[in-house]
């Protein structure tokens, strides 16, 4: 049986995913006591991307669409 969400990057671009994670994470952080709403948004968003990194796996890339990455 095939996984579910076999791995489709590789290092380099899963060593970008957590950096941009991480950003947003910060961000997400940042910005909780001002705007809330964005604060939850980043904060989501960054928790997609660090899982992409740490799966190694890419929702864009699973969809056929090319990353330079």
């Amino acid at each position: 049986m095939k996984p579910f969400f076999p791995p489709n990057l590789e290092r380099k671009g899963r060593i970008v995913r957590a950096a941009g994670g991480l950003t947003l994470l910060a961000g997400g952080v940042f910005v909780w006591s001002s705007a809330l709403w964005v604060a939850i948004v980043l904060l989501a968003s960054a928790g997609f991307m660090l899982f992409e990194a740490f799966r190694g796996w890419c929702l864009l890339r699973a969809c056929g669409i090319k990353t330079k990455l």
